[in-house]
């Protein structure tokens, strides 16, 4: 892109300019003789061609001088401007000296030029073919063109409908096989234009975006050139009229290479499509209501025709509104009603956090059939971009409700998001209070109509307490996460107090039990000696079990060590046997090392008290998505969260970091547990 951007600035060398020059000059001497020639109908289309699709390939080609789809424009109209000359100089009576040799030249590069046309098509709208099976199949049509011209300049076998006044300049023995081979050869043309549209529909099909809009153009100037076409040979008996409007196929070309982002043909296939739908019902709703009251009631015709007009205006506006819709449905793609949009709101209301605001985003386009929708969440003052359809919000700053156009503005100078028209941009308020806002693109050409505006309406105010609802659970986690952390930070004082205080004191206590012992020894007094020795063991076992519950209350070694060495330390003291698996390359946050632990050390003590099990396996590894922990025994299963159970502390613990605990305890199949905390 930065190429074709310095092609617009910088301005071509002379050189270039002489050249492009030089193929203008000849092309309008060939087109402006040719018309000074005389006019014939069947001829005028080559005329046309070559000026139109010449005038727009040097355009091309002058703005980008590399694009290789405004050279095929170029060498498409010279073929046409030397076709249109050679058979306008070898149509006039006379005939003129070397007609015969200049009507040749008009005739035999047809296959050429139908040839060069497929090509351009295929390529559209970058000059590039879509792979390699593509360009093989391009280089055999250009194979077949080269063959078919050759026998079209050996033998005179499309003479026969030029009407040229001079004969085939070759006497080429073989004349008559020549024309049976061709009856057949000339299926060629069909074959040229269908690989040139099966072309553009598997690239429309494959692209989007820009890209998607660009091919539009050509396809829709296709499209209604081929109907214009085909109602000519129906109604006309003649091609004639396809013919002429094939020049408007390079102009709808250019717009889609050059100007895709200042127009846009959404809006022209919509309108087309409605107008032609009313010309084709009206019509033979009229025909058939004159005919057939004609043929069952004897009136007369005037009386005929006064009632078709009425029936007519009666159900016109019923007939344009069902026509709108169809044509909505087929440029635009099916829109929700508005009970649809709703319900689908509230279907989005189960989705993740992370994914809510994003199903809104594309609940309102799909409602109002929007180009772009962007939801900002924030107060008055400042409002950021939260989501986006159809493609996630980039980059862009902060603003307040008031700034919001100009922010939008400014992300579409630095192509954050497509050109095109206004935004509609809509508060999102609650009680008073404004909660975000939502901001709407639609297609050009196509503003808020008032249903639509009802229908906005409703969603922004739905939308409104889905962020307040959000709001609302984002602050009963950051409440529960406080909690967490202050019961954490309890059990480390109370694990400190115990360690630091009751335990050193019981320890020195022991030792003075323990020397009393050793002088009622010394003494002879046995009896005291023997109970200062039980003292003392029952005052090292109550040592013992203290250190053992102020290391519930908070290991020392998760603080010290980390979460590897502290569940390791559960595992050796278990009192069944644990298969653990630990994968963490470093140190996680506070709150994720206490829950891991609480989570594996509960599990693996429920398992040796309740579950009669044989082995615990506990796996804990980081991800991409958090730290997973899965803990799953061989027990007799039957596992039940309980208000106040260990699960349901472990289940209300894992919750409070914004994760779920999944619980899988089947009667006589063991428990497993799982949860995935987020690390971010």
């Amino acid at each position: 892109m930065a190429a074709a951007a310095n092609a617009y600035e910088e301005a071509p060398p002379a050189a270039r300019e002489a050249g492009l020059g030089v193929v203008a000059l000849v092309v309008a001497v060939l087109v402006g003789y040719g018309w000074h020639l005389g006019f014939h109908l069947a001829n005028a289309h080559n005329g046309l061609i070559a000026a139109s699709w010449t005038a727009v390939g040097l355009y091309v080609v002058r703005m980008r001088p590399r694009h290789r789809e405004g050279w095929l424009f170029v060498a498409t109209g010279v073929v046409h401007a030397v076709m249109f000359f050679g058979r306008q100089y070898g149509l006039h009576e006379g005939p003129l000296p070397a007609a015969s040799w200049l009507g040749w030249v008009g005739v035999w590069p047809l296959p050429l030029a139908i040839a060069a046309f497929g090509w351009m098509l295929m390529a559209f709208p970058d000059g590039r073919l879509l792979s390699r099976r593509w360009l093989g199949a391009a280089w055999g049509m250009a194979a077949v063109a080269v063959g078919m011209a050759t026998a079209s300049a050996l033998w005179p076998v499309e003479y026969d409908r030029t009407g040229l006044v001079a004969p085939h300049p070759f006497d080429v023995p073989g004349a008559a096989a020549a024309a049976r081979v061709w009856e057949y050869a000339q299926f060629g043309y069909l074959l040229f234009q269908a690989l040139g549209t099966a072309a553009i529909v598997v690239r429309l099909r494959r692209t989007g975006g820009d890209e998607a809009r660009r091919m539009r153009w050509l396809a829709f100037a296709v499209v209604m050139d081929l109907l214009i076409l085909a109602t000519g040979v129906v109604i006309l008996g003649s091609p004639v009229p396809g013919l002429l409007v094939l020049p408007l196929v390079p102009v709808a070309a250019a717009f889609g290479i050059l100007r895709h982002r200042l127009y846009d043909i959404d809006p022209v296939i919509n309108k087309t499509i409605v107008v032609g739908a009313m010309l084709l019902l009206i019509t033979a709703g009229y025909v058939a209501l004159v005919v057939g009251v004609g043929g069952l009631v004897p009136v007369e015709e005037r009386w005929r025709s006064l009632f078709a007009t009425a029936v007519v205006a009666v159900v016109f506006e019923p007939l344009r509104r069902r026509a709108q819709r169809l044509a909505d449905r087929l440029v635009y793609g099916p829109r929700a009603t508005p009970y649809e949009a709703l319900s689908r709101l509230s279907a989005q209301l189960t989705a993740a956090p992370e994914e809510l605001l994003d199903g809104i985003a594309a609940t309102v386009a799909s409602a109002l059939g929007a180009r772009e929708v962007v939801v900002w969440v924030g107060d008055e003052a400042c409002m950021v971009p939260r989501a986006g359809w159809p493609h996630p919000v980039g980059r862009v700053d902060p603003a307040p409700l008031s700034g919001l156009h100009h922010a939008l503005h400014h992300a579409l100078h630095h192509g954050l998001h497509h050109g095109g028209p206004r935004w509609h941009v809509r508060p999102i308020v609650d009680q008073g209070t404004a909660r975000g806002a939502i901001a709407v693109r639609k297609p050009p050409g196509e503003p808020l109509t008032a249903a639509e505006e009802r229908l906005l309406s409703d969603l922004v105010a739905q939308t409104g307490l889905v962020i307040v609802q959000q709001e609302q659970a984002q602050q009963l986690q950051a409440a529960a996460r406080r909690i967490v952390s202050a019961e954490d930070a309890a059990r480390r004082r109370l694990e400190r107090d115990l360690h630091d205080g009751v335990q050193l004191r019981l320890v020195t206590l022991g030792l003075e039990l323990g020397a009393l012992a050793e002088q009622a020894k010394e003494s002879g007094d046995g009896l005291l000696a023997s109970r200062a020795k039980d003292a003392r063991a029952h005052l090292l076992e109550a040592t013992a079990d203290l250190r053992e519950l102020a290391r519930g209350l908070h290991p020392m070694v998760l603080a010290q060590d980390g979460l590897e060495a502290a569940l390791a330390a559960v595992a050796d003291r278990s009192a069944i046997p644990v298969r653990l698996r630990v994968s963490v390359a470093s140190r996680l946050p506070r709150e994720i090392e206490a829950t891991a632990y609480y989570l594996v050390s509960e599990s693996i003590t429920n398992a040796a008290r309740h579950s009669a099990a044989s082995v615990v396996t506990a796996d804990v590894t980081i991800g991409g998505d958090g730290l997973r922990i899965v803990v799953t025994d061989d027990g007799r299963g039957g596992a039940r969260p309980a208000a106040g159970s260990g699960l349901q502390g472990l289940a209300d613990r894992v919750a409070a970091l914004g994760a779920r605990l999944e619980l899988d305890s089947p009667a006589g199949g063991g428990t497993r547990l799982r949860t995935v905390l987020p690390c971010g």
